[in-house]
Order: C-alpha cells, then structure tokens, then sequence
C-alpha cells in the first residue's frame, strides 16, 4: 500500500490550514506530532476524502483518491476526533450497524465484532447504551468502528483522547500488531503515544511539514542539545525563563533543569541524550524568555 501527498494546500477563506504538503507512506505505523491548530485534522480529513485539496493531489497506490471514490473508502478506517453514534444504540448494535453501512455481511459482522470487542476490552460493556460509557470506553468504540471492515488504511485522529494510562498501552499494543500489513497514520500531541511503536514520525507546524523520519533520525536531527542542570531555586527561575525547558524538579537544595540550548546555558550545566519529548519541546515549545515558559 502506498498513500502519497503530492504539493497539497487547503485553504480556508484565503488562511492556509495545509501549505505546499510532500509525504509519501507505505505499510507501517506514521506518528503525526503537533500542536492543536497545526493542520493535522485537516490534513487528516483530506485523506479521508472529507475535505478536498485547495491544490495538489493524494494518490493511492498511484491512482486520485477523490476520483477512486468508494473503491478507496472501502480500503479506509478512520476514528475521528469526534466521532458521532446514536446514543441509544447498545456497543454491540452500534458496531453492527457500523458494518452494515461499510457493506460487511451480517455473518462476517458477528464474528468480527466479537473479535473487536476483545480487542479493545469492551466485551463486558457490549450491551450498555453508547451515551452510558464513560469517555474512554466512547473511544475503544471509535477505535473498534474503524476497523471493523479491515481497513488497509487506518487513519486514527487523537486516539487515545480520554483514555487512561493502561487503555492507552492497550492501544499502542493493538496498533503495533495491526501495522504488520496496513498503513496506520495516527496524530497526537502526546509524545509517548507514538514514541515506542511508529516507524516514521512527522512534526508538522502551522500547516507545514517541519521534519520526518524515524524517531532515531528525529532525536539525532534536534536543533538544540539537552542539558541537565541542578541550581537553588531563585537562580533556576531564572534560568528556566531564559531558555526552553523541558522539565523542573524540586529538589532539596533547589531545583534540577533540562534545558534545551544549542549552546551551553551555565558554566555546570551537563549535556544529556535527548529524546523525543525533547524534540517536540524543541520544535513547539515556548520561546525562551516568555513569561509563562517557566515550569
């Protein structure tokens, strides 16, 4: 499977949402970082086909996906960030009725939806009323609605929205297992949703594609180098509002810095290995010497 993006802009009333966007992806896991208004559900929808390009074209495995149609859809699963259900449909009845549209026979459904409901650890909720599940539990159901047709291509808009540290571990492991022959393009503002299962990472800022590549390529490309810093705490507040600052933690002489600096930012500053949480603090975070980019 090959999903490529050729030169694609969409604009909104003459405001750029997607600028001049080049990406090509095949079978895998694509972590898209960035934060909220960066383009990402919209660059997102277009791929759906929910929105057309203002320029350029998507292809699938070489052929115009708005001219494809339904023969694309039908490769497609797609949980957005808000995703709409009728609120007295059982988990069940709503999964089931999910099929019937996406054309899936009823006999092929049952078992299916069995399956997803095991999946995403939903079988003893399966005959509460969707508006009764909490937050979380809405979210498997979104997630289970996306891939009940087996979808080729899986695209998953902040998916672990809502959910708790073990559901979204649940989910990472779902993803990495359903990535083996599929194209998964996942967006998110938290860093470790995607740091330990995708394969490529994209940064996209103000509807641009600032960087991609594995996370390996991401942490070795960062703009600045990280630093760690132990100070009393009136010097670290100061120190903390002149640079970018990744993590304050109280300690009982003061307080310990990592600082993101291309040059070193006190004499007892010790440089340390980034990661990835680094980069998108390199990349998004505050600039040094703003008010409220301290701690």
């Amino acid at each position: 499977m090959e999903l490529k993006i050729e030169n694609v802009t969409k604009t909104f009333q003459k405001t750029p949402a997607v600028t001049h966007l080049n990406y090509t992806m095949e079978n895998g896991v694509y972590g898209l970082l960035g934060l909220n208004g960066a383009g990402k559900t919209t660059l997102m929808r277009m791929l759906c086909t929910l929105l057309k390009p203002t320029e350029g074209r998507i292809l699938c495995n070489g052929a115009d996906i708005f001219r494809m149609g339904a023969d694309y859809r039908k490769l497609l699963g797609y949980l957005p960030q808000d995703f709409g259900f009728y609120p007295d449909f059982t988990v069940k009845d709503y999964l089931m009725y999910i099929a019937s549209i996406k054309g899936v026979h009823k006999a092929v459904a049952k078992k299916r939806v069995g399956e997803l409901l095991v999946r995403v650890g939903l079988t003893k909720a399966e005959n509460k009323k969707m508006r009764k599940l909490s937050g979380g539990m809405k979210r498997r159901a979104g997630i289970a609605q996306a891939m009940i047709n087996h979808p080729e291509i899986l695209i998953l808009d902040e998916p672990t929205s809502g959910l708790d540290p073990n559901e979204r571990i649940r989910f990472r492991n779902l993803i990495s297992e359903l990535a083996q022959d599929r194209l998964v393009l996942l967006s998110t503002h938290i860093v470790s949703d995607v740091e330990s299962i995708a394969n490529e990472i994209l940064l996209m800022k103000e509807g641009e594609l600032v960087h991609a590549g594995s996370p390996e390529k991401i942490i070795a490309d960062i703009p600045d180098k990280v630093w760690k810093l132990s100070l009393g705490r009136e010097e670290a507040v100061s120190c903390a509002r002149q640079y970018k600052t990744a993590n304050a933690r109280s300690t009982p002489s003061g307080m310990e810095l990592r600082i993101l600096s291309a040059e070193k930012p006190h004499p007892e500053a010790v440089e340390e290995m980034p990661g990835l949480e680094d980069v998108f603090l390199s990349y998004f975070g505050e600039k040094a010497g703003e008010d409220d980019a301290v701690l």
